[in-house]
Formats: C-alpha cells, sequence, structure tokens
C-alpha cells in the first residue's frame, strides 16, 4: 500500500506508488495533489491544500487521471478557486465562515438535433437554459445520435444524449494543464476592440492574440484590464486573479457585480467566469489556476465564441513555481526562477489563438497577461521572457499614473506587431484613413518624445518655432485623444468610429498651427491659444 514517508511543505514523499504516471492526481488524507517526480515506485507530490496535519504513514490514494476541470453550465457567473472548485457565488466567499458550494444542481435542456442524426465532433446536441449571458452548448463527439432527453430540468451528470455509443452530459472533465483539439488555427488578423482609442489605434491586439501588461505597484494595471473586461467585443470573459491580496480581489468581484454589462444590459459577472486564487492561499493551487482558466477559456471558445483570458498576474504565477522548484531541490537560473520559465511562459500563452473549432464554428481565446516586476524593473525574466512570446505589449508608466493620466499606456515603451494587419483591416471594414491617423499620430508623438529630452536641457523657449509646435501637438495628443476617463459615461468607451473622428480633429488643429508656424506666426502666438474645444471633444461626442 502507497504510504507517506516525509513531508516537505507542499512536498510530500510517498513509496510503493506503483502504476502511477507523471501529472496524475493523487489523494493524500482526502487532500488533492500532483505527481510531479518519479523514481521507480517514489513520488514526489505536490499538494493542493495546506499540509498542516500529514505525517508519514498515511495512505495514498492513486486516481490514475491528470488534474481535470469540471466545465458544464455552472460556470458563467460563478466564482472558483484555482481547481475550479465552486466557491460561494458572491464576494462574500472571503469570509472565514463561507464554505464551498454544493456545485451545479438542475439545469433546463433544450436539444437541439433529432435521434438518428449523424454529427461531426464538437457539433451542439442542445442547450441550457439560464447558464449566463450567452447560450451554453452542449457539445458532443462525432456519430450518429442514438438518443437525445426531451426538454426539461435534469441533473448537470445525468445523461442528456447518446452519441456514438457515448453518454453526453451537460458537464465534462479535461486535464488543465493539455489544450483542448481544434480543427485548425486562423491566421487572418481581426482586432479585438477594446474600447480604449490608445491600445485601439496605436497598440492593437488580435483576437486570438495574446498581450502582457507590465507595469509597477501603482500604474493602474488591474483598472486597465477590468476596463478591458467590460468594454471589449468579447462574448465571455474569464478572469484568473492569481496571488494578488485578497482585497483587492474582493474589489474586483465588487465591480463586477455592480457593473451593468453594455453588451446584455445585465450584470457583467453574468458572462464572466473568475478564478480566485489569493496570495494566501495554497502555493501550487496558484501555479495551477492560469491553466485552469485557460482551459475554461478553451472550452467556451469551442462553442464559437470570443473568449478574453485576464490573468493578474503571471509575476504571481512565477513565484509559485519558483517557490516550488527551490523546495524540489531544482538548480536556480535567473533570480532563483527555474530553468524552464521561459518555455513555461510560451507554452501558456502559445495557447491562446483565433481557430475554426471542431465543430465548424470561429471561435478565439484572447490572452491578456499582466506582469507585476519587482520595484517595476522591466529588466527581470519574467517580464523579459513575457517580452519575447506576446505579440503586443503595453507598458504602463509610472510617470504618466502620477500625473493621473489614464490609461498610463507608454506608446514609446510598447509593441503592437500586427498593428499594420489590423489597420488595414479597418480600412477595409469602412474606416478609411485609420492607418493613416494611426502612423500620424504615432511619428508626431515619437517626434515630440525626442525633442521633449532636448527642451528639458536647453528649456523649450530655445527651440525653433516648428519644433515648439510639434511640442505642442505631443501635448494635445495626449491630452485631447489618449487621455480617456474611466469615470466618464462620455468616454469610458470609445468606438472605433469615433476614434477615427477623435484623431481626425485633433490632428487638424495641429496641422493648423504647424501651417502657421511655417508662415512666420510665433510660437508663443500659437500656444497661446485657446485648445478648449480640441481637448474636450472626447467628452461631448
Amino acid at each position: 500500500m502507497a504510504a507517506v514517508t516525509r513531508v516537505n511543505g507542499p512536498l510530500v514523499e510517498v513509496d510503493r506508488l506503483g502504476g502511477a504516471a507523471m501529472y496524475d492526481l493523487v489523494r493524500i488524507g482526502g487532500l488533492p495533489g500532483e505527481i510531479v517526480a518519479l523514481r521507480g515506485e517514489r513520488a514526489t507530490v505536490q499538494m493542493y491544500e495546506y499540509t498542516g496535519g500529514l505525517r508519514p504513514g498515511l495512505e495514498v490514494e492513486a486516481t490514475g487521471a491528470p488534474l481535470s476541470a469540471p466545465l458544464g453550465p455552472h460556470l458563467l457567473g460563478g466564482v472558483f478557486d484555482g481547481l475550479l472548485r465552486p466557491l460561494d457565488r458572491a464576494p462574500a466567499w472571503l469570509d472565514p465562515r463561507s464554505r464551498p458550494g454544493a456545485g451545479p444542481g438542475a439545469w433546463r435542456f433544450t436539444p437541439l438535433v433529432a435521434a438518428g442524426r449523424p454529427v461531426a465532433p464538437g457539433t451542439p446536441v442542445g442547450s441550457v437554459a439560464a447558464a449566463g449571458r450567452v447560450p451554453y452548448l452542449v457539445l458532443a463527439p462525432g456519430g450518429v445520435v442514438g438518443d437525445v432527453r426531451p426538454e426539461g430540468e435534469y441533473p448537470a451528470t445525468a445523461t442528456v444524449a447518446t452519441v456514438g455509443g457515448t453518454a453526453v452530459t451537460m458537464t465534462r472533465r479535461w486535464p488543465v494543464r493539455r489544450a483542448l483539439p481544434c480543427r485548425e488555427r486562423l491566421a487572418e488578423p481581426v482586432p479585438l476592440v477594446t474600447g480604449q482609442r490608445v491600445l485601439d489605434l496605436l497598440l492593437p491586439v488580435r483576437r486570438g492574440g495574446a498581450a502582457a501588461v507590465p507595469g509597477g505597484f501603482g500604474t493602474g494595471k488591474t483598472v486597465l484590464l477590468q476596463q478591458i473586461a467590460r468594454w471589449c467585443d468579447a462574448d465571455v470573459v474569464v478572469y484568473v486573479g492569481c496571488g494578488e491580496r485578497g482585497n483587492e480581489l474582493a474589489d474586483v468581484l465588487a465591480g463586477l457585480a455592480g457593473i451593468t454589462d453594455p453588451r446584455t444590459g445585465g450584470r457583467l459577472a453574468d458572462r464572466t467566469v473568475v478564478v480566485a486564487n489569493t496570495s494566501n492561499m495554497p502555493m501550487m493551487a496558484r501555479e495551477a489556476s492560469v491553466y485552469t482558466g485557460m482551459t475554461v477559456a478553451e472550452h467556451f471558445r469551442d462553442m464559437g465564441y470570443d473568449v478574453v483570458l485576464i490573468a493578474d498576474s503571471t509575476s504571481r504565477w512565477a513565484e509559485a513555481r519558483r517557490e516550488f522548484a527551490a523546495r524540489a531541490g531544482e538548480p536556480p537560473a535567473e533570480e532563483g526562477h527555474p530553468a524552464d520559465l521561459a518555455s513555461a511562459i510560451a507554452a501558456f500563452y502559445e495557447r491562446a489563438g483565433r481557430v475554426t473549432t471542431l465543430g465548424g464554428r470561429t471561435g478565439s481565446v484572447t490572452v491578456l497577461g499582466a506582469v507585476s516586476p519587482p520595484g517595476g524593473d522591466l529588466t527581470e525574466p519574467v517580464t523579459a521572457h513575457t517580452e519575447r512570446f506576446v505579440r503586443t505589449l503595453w507598458t504602463l508608466d509610472r510617470d504618466l499614473a502620477y500625473a493621473r493620466h489614464y490609461p498610463a499606456v507608454s506608446v514609446e515603451a510598447s509593441f503592437s506587431r500586427d498593428g499594420g494587419a489590423l489597420s488595414a483591416w479597418h480600412d477595409r471594414e469602412g474606416r478609411p484613413g485609420w492607418a493613416a491617423a494611426g502612423a500620424r499620430v504615432a511619428a508626431l508623438l515619437a517626434e515630440a518624445g525626442r525633442l521633449a529630452g532636448t527642451a528639458e536641457l536647453v528649456g523649450a523657449s530655445a527651440l525653433p518655432d516648428r519644433e515648439r509646435v510639434v511640442l505642442l501637438g505631443g501635448r494635445l495628443l495626449r491630452e485631447g485623444l489618449l487621455r480617456q476617463s474611466a469615470l466618464s459615461p462620455a468616454d469610458a468607451y470609445c468606438s472605433p468610429g469615433r476614434t477615427l473622428a477623435l484623431a481626425g480633429t485633433v490632428l487638424a488643429a495641429i496641422d493648423d498651427c504647424l501651417a502657421l508656424a511655417a508662415t512666420g506666426v510665433p510660437a508663443e502666438d500659437i500656444e497661446s491659444r485657446d485648445f478648449t474645444a480640441v481637448l474636450r471633444a472626447k467628452e461631448t461626442g
């Protein structure tokens, strides 16, 4: 009989564990753990719960299966821990008196196919009512439909159809570290509209792409990601709170519950899945939480939805991996992180994508990962490796944040490798001039940034008139276009058409100023002009 031989924090050594495989789930004293090392019949297990009370000699139960997430209609609107076990479906789950919920009960099933019909893998055989603000589809394997239950309420684990001899239920389990399959990945770029002008115009992200948001403490990462979750044109949002403080995550949950969804008119929380692992929760559950969230996102992607996965933050996930590696005796690499840090980050972001599903629909998973570098050091390993594997980087600037410039995105320190292709998409979709406007704004900001350094040394008054007007143009762009109030009903969200119109208004004012400077009008006279109408255009629409 397999038994515990040693307990070292979250690591437990087990002897006489025959027939086990790497990453199999085991239970010790009723607590779940995952096999992370095998030497003959001796295994090292990482536990997903507090190990106080575990002792040598305890029996070990092998499940013979990897860590898997239960995927079902109970997900939308729910709050779960890193292993996708339901917590209370309200922010009150942080109350120490609360207990995990009993899980999903009965759901109303409506069949979508008839018996005797052959279906392809991933075809929906039914839908589930009251499972959130988007229809929840029950997907089936390929084969001939043998039997389908009539419309009615059934337990989540009850068989609602038989396809190709396989029983189909409203819930299924899937190993979290293995990507759900798809038919093919789509290369055609389509933008994810965030409603934030600086992102959509200058630093766009594609549906199925990956973006990183590095920034020090207080630069507004969480606020920016919450605004994107509220206003972006995704169907489902998966929010993974990985290692954040409990009070911050409680604020996020309260905000989701109180925000009206602009797409559906209901609560934003009703099309959101929250995976919550605060900093005081078990370390290895935090490490598993990002994979759990990704599996949930892929599950809804397979229904044909566009999903945004927000991981806040991947730095805390990397810290959990570093702590585990130190306990396991692995040789440290950069700043104590394990040597496989880069490959782990790459594997996580690689699961993003816009795909044709097995059932022939189009869905996507867009990953937005917050990075919290210690001390704001953007050269530390997690930030540096993340920059290599994402196609979009939104770097938050501390000086902009302290100047109350929201979003505090530094255009100079950020990039989008899909900017050109997505600008061309806007031009084709009836917004001619989008690419030209974005290029002109970026060029003016870059020139103003270069001149700002010179102005700090010699003073702005020592510059030629044209250069002073360029500096003025940079200020107008930042204040009149890129700055956006998250608290203003008129300015919290900006459609692409309105973004293009605002860019045109500000650029026209700058062109007028440059034309005046070219005719000899002194820069002092141009700077003294009243630009209130330009700066307030974003508030009046």
